[in-house]
């Protein structure tokens, strides 16, 4: 499923990541994959990780690269805040359509797009991270037509640092399905995680494939 700029006009650089497909399954696994012994590692001030190694110097200019712009917003807390601005498709047949971030309840049932069978799709999300250091974001996109579970697809973002200009990630293409029984609307759940399990969006939307016409 997108396509998103970034502020000011400029398009900030784009990415586009891996994912793995998981088809019809009956029920979503709880703990996405993860074992129930994981114990995740204590979080850290960014403030306090930029104050080690200060001796090493082209440790210090890397980290100077890397965070040196978000500096002076750093507040001390641990927890990275990661928010999504916009979630966009992209495709041959309609170009690219954009949706803001966050969709109110009343619109969660609302068609956000409509795409003809057998077609090449995008999906493209804007988010920015302050505070701290998000590791292993990673999504799962389940989709549903009736009360069937027809998709379930998985991927990794990566882990990103606070930073002023908002990231653009891009989804692997996919293509939709074709036939009289793939038309029809379809209702879905996107959602992230970190390695710590912090969800950071779930986001619940419908869509809709129509005929192919000669």
């Amino acid at each position: 499923m997108g396509d998103i700029q970034g502020q000011g006009g400029e398009m900030p650089p784009e990415r586009v990541c891996d994912d793995e497909v998981f088809e019809e399954e009956d029920d979503e696994p709880e703990n996405d994959g993860i074992p129930d012994t994981y114990v995740p590692g204590p979080l850290v001030p960014l403030k306090e990780q930029l104050e080690k190694d200060k001796d090493d110097e082209s440790l210090t200019r890397w980290k100077e690269k890397l965070l040196g712009c978000v500096e002076d917003d750093l507040n001390g807390q641990m927890e990275p805040e990661v928010t999504f601005h916009s979630i966009g498709i992209i495709s041959e047949e309609l170009g690219e359509m954009n949706t803001p971030l966050p969709i109110d309840d009343d619109q969660s049932n609302r068609i956000l797009f409509t795409l003809r069978e057998g077609s090449l799709y995008r999906m493209k999300l804007t988010f920015t991270v302050k505070n701290n250091i998000v590791s292993g974001l990673a999504y799962s996109n389940t989709v549903w037509k009736g009360h069937l579970q027809v998709e379930q697809r998985k991927g990794m973002l990566g882990t990103f640092a606070p930073q002023k200009e908002p990231y653009v990630e891009t989804l692997k293409e996919e293509t939709t399905p074709s036939g009289e029984l793939a038309r029809g609307v379809y209702s879905a759940k996107l959602k992230f995680e970190d390695d710590d399990r912090r969800c950071h969006l779930e986001l619940s939307y419908s869509f809709e494939i129509t005929e192919q016409h000669s």
